[in-house]
């Protein structure tokens, strides 16, 4: 039973049912926005739109930024576009095409093409043309990808293979190593006359900051040392580099080396406080650059994840975002007056975009107030334009829009389909209820139209699991898609509640880490149990028809929720879940350093005699978050003790599938699955078990 689903074995699926009037596929048929930026100079702005798999850059520029294609792929193809650069005077789109490669140093090949594909690095003129291959990238770990323009916007520089590598973006010649260098080099930054370039060379259990000469082609590091060093940044005059020193788990610092001395000091140093720690997440390499003479850096020492800055030569810190709110993503205007960034101040389960001034002295302004969700900030190079992505509605998907006149002006329309039905969707409503031992529990309930009586519900657990669901389409790709699937799973009659268990992010840094979590003990588990017991007291709600769904840690929670309360939930979705931390170790949840008993302990494996629900197990194949041998060895397990079981598998697919078509089906065969399940009453037809 292991077969790759396609479009050509859905068409009974794409039909309606239980009086949903909309199909999986238009609840998908949108394009979907991400990595919006400007060009250094004018008005001209670029993102990538990625339409039902095909992928394409997009520019527009203003005053009216009318925007057009600038690429002209074609196809579901799997071929992602990252890193998306403009040249200074936005003539050019620079990006890489191809995902990052896995262990065995593999390019994902999900279309399963007998020609192996590479990742590459590409320029498109603006003015049109065929686009110009600059070289290979072929990057090795997820979300390497990081391209850099010199300022005169003549060379790209990027890493790959361990190795930096350096093009004229003419295409006038190959893409060449920048120089023999030991380590694995990453973390490219041009300094701003274009003559040196500063990087990290990690090397084992420590990393040093370089600094590579052109021309006398020298090299040298700025005060090496047995720490992690990482962020170089240079200042606007190309005299200093500012970078990050993480010292210990507990201890960091900024440090500034001269380069005139050739000497570095601190001149910031985190506070002794459990929130002093490095951040673990998107914040700090975000937020850590320099604003004109001051340095601008992300710390958690107050509880939560803020906006600060400081002066070059030292001194107090100043708090740029003060309250109980979290900040996600960044930009400094061109005159390094302001900061503009996403947060969910006084909207806990929404982003909205705010400015403040780098300075400080002032409260953040909010620019994007109303029930949409946006994020990703940019300002044109001229400083004139704010842009962003997202949407005015939770029923609108995201699109990049132009902040003006306290309201948001939707670019590229005429991209999102005329039927797409967001009349249809009903908009999800913020709930709260409390865990077992008293902690307050976000989560965004679907609520069918016209539901009468009672009837299925389901819980949907996010992946991650640092992430928050909202109350609208989400940043991220997979989590957008899966914010379409609960509208239509909503749309289908289902009552629907994503629950941002603890470890969620935005709720603080308390939340975000609390004891005895994951491979620790599981606590979050019973955020997912008060999920259920709050779907029982609703009256539209059958308490022996609860399902769970999710994916990647979304999709662990689900079988623990089988395997521990069959009593609870009658059956689940598992996509790429993990089944037995104990065969991990240190890759997931934190069980490096933990029993290994306790990580079995938090596991689905060790309640598998208590599991008695059926599950829809689907998995890619060529997984690189969790390893694919985590669902190869829950099968024979499920056969083991009778437990009733679908199986799907992705050849040649990633954990977050590069294929629209996957995402399709992954929810297709959800819903469906559950229909036969919860509403029909049918039983799972499985392979018998193994004498």
């Amino acid at each position: 039973m292991n077969f790759k689903s396609c479009l050509l074995l859905l068409p009974v699926a794409a039909l309606p049912a239980l009086g949903q009037g909309f199909t999986m596929q238009q609840a998908l048929s949108y394009p979907y926005p991400y990595g919006l930026t400007a060009a250094a100079h004018g008005e001209r702005v670029a993102w990538v739109f990625n339409k039902r798999g095909e992928r394409n850059v997009w520019i527009a520029t203003g005053p009216d930024f009318a925007a057009h294609a600038v690429t002209h792929y074609q196809g579901d193809d799997g071929m992602p576009i990252a890193s998306l650069r403009l040249t200074p005077d936005g003539q050019t789109v620079i990006y890489a095409r191809g995902s990052e490669t896995n262990s065995q140093g593999e390019v994902a090949d999900p279309t399963s093409n007998v020609t192996r594909p590479q990742q590459q690095v590409w320029a498109q003129s603006v003015a049109g043309g065929a686009p110009r291959l600059l070289g290979n990238m072929n990057c090795a770990f997820e979300g390497c990808e990081d391209i850099e323009i010199s300022p005169d916007g003549q060379r790209a520089l990027w890493s790959g293979a361990h190795e930096l590598w350096i093009a004229p973006i003419a295409g006038n010649a190959p893409a060449a190593a920048v120089a023999y260098i030991r380590g694995d080099n990453r973390e490219a930054q041009w300094s701003p006359d274009g003559k040196r370039i500063a990087f990290i060379s990690t090397r084992g259990s420590y990393s040093l900051v370089g600094i590579y000469t052109f021309g006398d082609q020298t090299l040298t590091y700025a005060d090496p040392a047995v720490y992690r060093d990482t962020l170089p940044r240079w200042s606007p005059d190309g005299s200093s580099l500012a970078f990050v020193r993480v010292v210990s788990p507990q201890t960091w610092a900024i440090e500034v080396w001269s380069s005139a001395t050739g000497q570095a000091h601190a001149i910031w140093q985190s506070p002794n406080v459990p929130g002093g720690t490095y951040p673990q997440g998107e914040w700090q390499d975000d937020a850590f650059r320099f604003a004109g003479q001051r340095i601008v850096f992300a710390s958690e020492q107050d509880g939560w994840p803020h906006l600060y800055s400081i002066p070059v030569a030292g001194g107090k810190e100043t708090l740029l975002t003060p309250g109980q709110y979290s900040f996600v993503g960044d930009a400094v205007t061109p005159d390094a007056s302001h900061i503009v960034f996403a947060s969910n101040e006084n909207d806990v389960d929404r982003r909205h975009i705010w400015q403040v001034p780098v300075a400080g002295g002032e409260a953040p302004v909010e620019l994007t107030p109303g029930q949409g969700v946006q994020f990703t900030p940019i300002v044109t190079g001229d400083g004139k334009f704010i842009l962003c992505l997202g949407s005015a509605t939770a029923t609108r998907p995201a699109m990049p829009q132009l902040i003006a006149a306290g309201a948001m002006h939707e670019l590229a329309s005429t991209e999102m389909p005329a039927d797409y039905p967001s009349s249809e969707m009903v908009a999800p409503e913020d709930v709260t209820f409390h865990a077992a031992d008293g902690l307050e529990i976000h989560g965004q309930l679907f609520m069918p139209r016209n539901r009468t009586g009672k009837g299925p519900a389901l819980i949907f657990t996010h992946g991650g699991p640092p992430r928050q669901m909202l109350l609208g389409f989400h940043p991220m790709d997979a989590y957008n898609y899966m914010y379409a699937a609960n509208l239509y799973l909503a749309s289908r009659g289902y009552v629907v509640l994503s629950v941002n268990y603890r470890l969620s992010i935005m709720y603080g840094r308390a939340f975000q880490h609390p004891a005895n979590a994951g491979a620790r003990g599981a606590s979050e588990y019973q955020d997912v149990v008060a999920g259920a017991k709050y779907l029982q007291s609703l009256p539209t709600v059958d308490p022996a028809k609860i399902g769970l769904w999710g994916g990647s840690y979304g999709g662990y929670l689900t079988a623990l929720g089988l395997a521990r309360n069959s009593d609870i939930f009658a059956a689940g979705s598992d996509y790429a879940g993990v089944h037995d931390f104990s065969a991990l170790g240190g890759r997931v949840g934190g069980a490096l350093g933990t029993a290994a008993q306790t990580a079995y302990s938090s596991s689905p494996v060790a309640d598998i005699s208590k599991w008695k629900s059926p599950v829809l197990l689907l998995q890619a194949d060529d997984d690189r978050n969790v390893p694919f041998t985590q669902t190869v060895n829950l099968v024979p397990l499920l056969r083991q003790h009778h437990i009733p079981y679908k199986l799907i598998v992705y050849p040649d697919e990633i954990h977050d599938s590069l294929l629209w078509r996957t995402w399709l089906s992954v929810f297709t065969e959800t819903g469906d699955f559950f229909d036969q399940v919860l509403v029909k009453g049918q039983s799972v037809q499985t392979d018998p078990p193994e004498k």
